[in-house]
């Protein structure tokens, strides 16, 4: 089972709740699990849940060298390439490696071989575990300006570890994904077989959340809701997923202690025993959530 637990803005909670379903799940549900960050801009899980890392890689997208002296500069990768990172100045084939978004084209279009493939770095992929919680995340180099490869990185990853020896001991995965609803986000949520989206009832929230459901529902993955500082806005969030018929997981009181709780790096469920409930409920909801998926 993968969950991806994502938001239509930064800001609503999205990690404190990825972080306290990871924290709960193995009680609640009597399975391990595996705890994926794959906001690798601004990766933070590891502040609540605090892993040792085990392992450190290098994730590399995979770029073009060009051979001038094979090169007969007729235009083909040029052509193909529609982010300009090939291309011909003067009587020089050149390369843009940051433009590069490594679809490998360039090389397959080349008709006498000139073009080879190369590396650069876009970050690195993080493993540890904090106590029983697997843990995985990437870290996006400082000056790259493409996320996706990485989190796509980050989930080949993934899959390798549930496929591997592992598998018995990390069946279920929760999925941290980016805020809103680029790319990045869409890269992240990919894989899941369900969506989990935290929204606060204010005038932002919702409209920053309507937009996160316009754009994963084409996908045709379940979704539900956490809503957070449940409280603190009006019905206008509870009036559009009645309409739109997507089920509210949780709601999360809008009160100091958790604020609290969160600013320190503390988890939902150990603010009080009243919370803790909430998040083993939460962990049910999600697991039939996604059920609903694979029997669909």
């Amino acid at each position: 089972m993968i969950a991806a637990i994502a938001s239509g803005k930064g800001g609503t909670g999205k990690t404190t709740v990825s972080a306290s379903l990871a924290s709960v799940w193995t009680q609640a549900l009597g399975r391990p699990v595996l705890a994926v960050d794959l906001d690798v801009e601004e990766p933070n899980l590891h502040l609540f849940l605090h892993p040792v890392i085990a392992r450190n890689t290098v994730a590399s997208l995979e770029i073009p060298v060009v051979d001038a002296t094979v090169c007969t500069r007729c235009g083909a990768c040029r052509t193909l390439c529609q982010f300009g990172a090939i291309t011909i100045l003067g009587d020089a084939p050149v390369v843009f490696a940051e433009m590069c978004h490594g679809c490998g084209g360039c090389l397959a279009v080349c008709p006498v071989g000139a073009i080879t493939p190369g590396a650069r770095e876009l970050g690195c992929i993080e493993e540890g575990a904090a106590g029983s919680i697997g843990f995985l995340s990437g870290r996006l180099r400082v000056g790259e300006a493409m996320s996706p490869p990485l989190i796509r990185a980050v989930t080949r990853r993934m899959e390798e570890l549930l496929a591997g020896p592992a598998a018995t001991a990390l069946p279920d995965v929760l999925l941290d994904a980016p805020p809103g609803v680029s790319c990045p986000a869409a890269a992240a949520v990919a894989k899941a077989d369900c969506i989990v989206l935290v929204a606060e009832p204010t005038p932002f929230g919702v409209n920053d959340f309507i937009l996160a459901v316009t754009a994963f529902a084409p996908l045709g993955k379940p979704m539900g809701v956490v809503v957070n500082r449940a409280g603190a806005g009006n019905d206008e969030l509870y009036d559009f997923c009645r309409q739109a018929k997507l089920p509210i997981l949780a709601e999360i009181p809008n009160d100091r202690r958790i604020a609290e709780t969160y600013a320190r790096g503390g988890l939902l469920a150990e603010v009080n025993e009243d919370c803790r409930r909430l998040c083993h409920t939460l962990a049910q909801a999600v697991d039939r959530l996604a059920r609903e998926a694979r029997h669909a």
